[in-house]
């Protein structure tokens, strides 16, 4: 598989799975994403959204060039 490709669908696989866990992480903390209006819920949980996403793109990347080295 060209490596672009490769590193593209684990780019937005990392970014999704990270991403939802956010999203898991703020409705079990108790943060609504979808709350009326931009109040401190709703911002708090586009932040833990944001953050998971991230983290998850990084997550993927970092295991993308550890299997390459092998």
């Amino acid at each position: 598989m060209n490596s672009l490709l490769k590193e593209g669908i684990s780019d937005a696989i990392g970014f999704v799975v990270g991403a939802l866990a956010g999203y898991l992480l703020a409705l079990l903390i108790g943060f609504d994403l979808f709350a009326k209006g931009y109040g401190s819920s709703s911002i708090v949980a586009i932040l833990l959204v944001g953050l998971g996403g991230g983290l998850g793109l990084q997550a993927s990347r970092k295991y993308l060039i550890k299997k390459d080295k092998k």
